[in-house]
């Protein structure tokens, strides 16, 4: 419970300054950015995350690493979470920025599970259908799941629609064994 307060508290401060700055989505771009960066180099969470290990040696592998790519807040964020040895709650942060910095925007995230790959055209119709149905910019989220057989199933927070050939049957099977 309490890392979840953390990483709401540490993600509330970059999203502040980032909403001051009128840089929602520069800062949000950044932290992804700095997030997939270093979960490339395996081991490298596991080092900023280790409280055994020197802060002097963490700051200077994300200056050669963030220093020149990063806007100087985001950077100084990145120091700060080592300074607080926080550094494990980074992932988790950046996940919560965007969850403020897409409710400060208007924007939902949409979960899209198909059986295939859907083409760009297929992706356009569902966004702008959902779109429609919450009176809200709607980013996809594609997934990719075999057992659905066709169809499509939409994830939007705790609503679930579900369009698929499987939950159809389910359904159907359903109905028919409450007949019984």
């Amino acid at each position: 419970m309490l890392n979840l307060q953390l990483v709401r508290k540490y993600a509330k401060a970059i999203f502040e300054i980032a909403q001051e700055e009128d840089k929602l989505v520069e800062y949000g771009d950044e932290l992804k950015a700095a997030r997939k960066g270093i979960a490339s180099v395996s081991q490298a969470m596991e080092f900023f995350s280790n409280p055994q290990i020197d802060p002097k040696l963490k700051k200077e592998l994300l200056q050669k690493c963030f220093k020149k790519e990063l806007s100087k807040n985001v950077y100084h964020f990145l120091l700060l979470l080592v300074d607080k040895h926080r550094f494990v709650l980074f992932p988790a942060i950046v996940d919560e920025y965007r969850a403020l910095s897409n409710e400060a925007r208007g924007i939902l995230i949409a979960d899209v599970t198909t059986v295939a790959p859907a083409s760009k055209k297929q992706q356009k119709a569902i966004a702008d259908r959902l779109e429609q149905v919450t009176g809200k910019k709607v980013e996809l989220r594609l997934h990719e799941d075999k057992s659905l057989i066709g169809g499509v199933v939409v994830k939007i927070g705790d609503r679930r629609i579900d369009g698929s050939v499987a939950g159809r049957l389910e359904m159907m099977k359903r109905k028919l064994l409450a007949n019984e």
